[in-house]
């Protein structure tokens, strides 16, 4: 069930050990797509990498056509394609087919790429990435509105360019822009009107100022005459549930320290110090606020807190990881599903109504018997 205020969803980049088998990894990220949704997940983000053997989605879309005939209600993003990579018209089409095959459930979140090792083997500098992603948003925008578009931007051209099909969704499919540290992104969602995913965290420590990302957007669409609102934003959180913080930290020694190792090593993230392992690592993420490991209620009040500093935000995304094994992993998402969700869906007013009014109805009664009792006594 959707909620009208806070939903709830899935950023899977994904993150999958290097010693996994890669394959039975791929299935194991379906059947988690399948199990959120059912458990009543909004959306699931899927990301593109090419490189550096974690995250081995190279084709979302792919990805998204496949889960989307397994599912039947979550809506399947892309998280992110890199532009730059990638013949804009082209790009497009599949967005647009997937939209329609979908009825809609598709959205486009876009990005510059995370890892110089994608475009090195394209023979594509880092310092291209950004400005390739701003040509290529410039045209993908009108494109998959139906418009018609020529441009000429060095490394691609289009000439009376147009989807074959008008979208399926009006205007045009809902689109997103992955926000880390830099305001290019956030000037991007504003200029285009688009959604933003925010990571909350980056490496071991919160990201400084989360409202102020959403500011730098919000200007950026008066500036453009867009619109944003907040329900377009969505928050990347890190969380491993479990029934006890005790058996949180069990679960985690299964993947934790070897997804701590593969960040520090394709990036510069601020991370603990190489000494810090084990349970003590999971615990120096959940001391500095970048991870909940823990329970629902640990869950809730992560949620709350970054609710009350930001001033709300639309969508609530949990960052899939494989701290956990399979199992404890679905247990950890379905612990969210029951306890978290409806806590913020306020799922169950009616049903706390109810039964505070049966145990007062109970205890009036309870009290007129015993004045009864009293009178009959004397």
């Amino acid at each position: 069930m959707a909620s009208d205020t806070l939903r709830f969803g899935m950023f899977l980049p994904p993150y999958h050990a290097r010693h996994d088998n890669p394959s039975l990894a791929l299935h194991r990220d379906l059947a988690l797509v399948e199990h959120i949704d059912r458990l009543g997940f909004d959306e699931v983000w899927v990301g593109e990498h090419h490189s550096a053997a974690f995250e081995n989605i190279g084709a979302p879309e792919m990805f998204i056509a496949t889960a989307a005939e397994r599912t039947r209600n979550i809506r399947l993003g892309t998280g992110v394609v890199s532009l730059g990579y990638h013949q804009p018209l082209m790009l497009a089409e599949r967005i647009n087919y997937l939209d329609h095959i979908t009825r809609g459930r598709v959205m486009f979140g876009v990005g510059p790429g995370a890892l110089p090792s994608d475009g090195a083997m394209m023979g594509i500098a880092p310092e291209e990435l950004r400005p390739r992603m701003d040509a290529a948003l410039a045209v993908l925008e009108p494109l998959l509105r139906g418009e018609t578009v020529s441009a000429d931007a060095g490394w691609f051209t289009l000439n009376n360019a147009r989807l074959q099909m008008v979208p399926y969704s009006k205007p045009r499919v809902e689109m997103a822009i992955t926000a880390m540290g830099s305001q290019s992104s956030a000037v991007a969602a504003g200029q285009y009107g688009m959604g933003i995913l925010q990571f909350q965290s980056v490496g071991c420590f919160p990201m400084p100022g989360l409202a102020g990302m959403w500011n730098v957007a919000n200007e950026s669409a008066a500036k453009h005459g867009k619109c944003l609102k907040r329900r377009q934003w969505r928050l990347v959180m890190q969380m491993h549930l479990a029934e006890s913080r005790e058996a949180a930290l069990r679960d985690v020694r299964f993947g934790f320290e070897q997804w701590v190792d593969y960040l520090s090593q394709i990036s510069d993230l601020p991370m603990p110090a190489k000494e810090v392992r084990g349970d003590a690592l999971a615990q120096a993420f959940i001391d500095s606020g970048a991870a909940v490991i823990g329970t629902p209620d640990d869950a809730i009040a992560a949620i709350e807190r970054h609710l009350a500093e930001t001033g709300g935000f639309g969508v609530a995304m949990l960052m899939a990881h494989d701290w956990a094994n399979s199992r404890a992993t679905h247990d950890s998402y379905e612990l969210f599903a029951r306890f978290v969700m409806p806590h913020f869906q306020k799922l169950s007013v009616n049903r706390e109504v109810s039964i505070e009014e049966l145990i007062e109805a109970r205890r009036q009664t309870k009290a007129g018997q015993h004045g009864f009792d009293r009178a009959a006594g004397s």
